[in-house]
């Protein structure tokens, strides 16, 4: 255990749990509503916010926040308003993020591309005591707003339509979703990186889904397999020297791929056992109507 003695792993795994646990609690919903890649929109998008935290000589994971939760009202609006130009929208605002965060930090005085890098794909070693601050009060608001609000999320995600009929806010919960999908991506900058925060939203809700079949057990079950790729990401960068992001989005995949493998002959022996109760009912049928038929003549 000696990975725990110095201070800066101290900071990273607390960082790595956290975000471990807050970017699969939003990234279900992300899944349910069909938009897994927003979250690498909004990366790109707070790359901007990133740079001008070193051009104004402020904090750039509260700046990252902003101009990331700015950027995620944006893209709701888009996909209200966009119409068929909406993709074109969307691309100049992910594109432009992204040119916007080079630029400005590269004008700072403070910034470099070095630095940029370690938000680009994360470096755990560099996590400050702000950084940690920050995390903490982002990943509560986050974990509020996933498990506060829920059932109202859940019938969102599924479907718009129905959730507008029983009356609930779809618009406000639309945004609300997309501003909590924001703060996790700054939430997870600094462990994953802006490039690959997506990854670790995504693909622990798809592997839980190979071998769960309730929103439920998929929502505990991502939370689980992000936290475990999160922390073992964080101690094989410790021990081996690699880059702590790529690290834990291998095993995340790994994770995926094992699952998968494992669900596969769950899946056809549930298709056997369908088959065999469709063959019965479908014999039992006609015995009965010859019964029928019997009786009448």
């Amino acid at each position: 255990m000696e990975f725990l003695d110095p201070p800066f792993m101290q900071r990273a795994l607390l960082a790595a749990v956290l975000v471990g646990v807050i970017a699969p609690a939003v990234g279900v919903y992300l899944v349910q509503r069909r938009q897994a890649l927003m979250g690498d929109g909004i990366g790109h998008i707070a790359m901007t916010g990133v740079g001008l935290g070193f051009l104004l000589s402020t904090s750039p994971v509260w700046m990252a926040t902003a101009v990331a939760v700015v950027g995620a009202v944006a893209m709701e609006l888009i996909r209200w308003y966009g119409r068929t130009r909406g993709d074109i929208a969307l691309a100049m605002l992910f594109y432009g993020g992204m040119a916007g965060g080079v630029l400005l930090i590269n004008l700072s005085d403070t910034g470099s591309n070095a630095n940029l890098t370690s938000y680009l794909f994360g470096s755990l070693s560099t996590v400050s005591t702000e950084d940690v601050t920050a995390i903490c009060l982002l990943a509560a608001f986050v974990l509020l707003v996933t498990l506060g609000l829920r059932r109202q999320l859940f019938a969102v995600s599924q479907d718009e339509e129905f959730a507008r009929v029983t009356g609930l806010p779809v618009r406000a919960l639309n945004l609300l979703v997309a501003v909590t999908a924001a703060v996790t991506v700054t939430v997870a900058m600094r462990v994953v990186g802006l490039l690959l925060v997506s990854a670790l939203m995504v693909v622990p809700v798809a592997a839980a889904q190979q071998i769960s079949r309730s929103f439920k057990v998929t929502f505990v079950l991502s939370v689980v397999i992000g936290t475990a790729v999160t922390l073992a990401g964080t101690v094989t960068s410790y021990y081996q020297d690699v880059p702590p992001g790529a690290t834990i989005v291998l095993l995340a995949i790994v994770a995926f791929v094992g699952l998968t493998l494992l669900a596969t002959p769950l899946v056809r022996r549930r298709a056997r056992q369908s088959e065999a109760t469709a063959g019965e009912c479908t014999l039992e049928v006609p015995a009965s109507r010859s019964a029928t038929d019997e009786l009448r003549v």
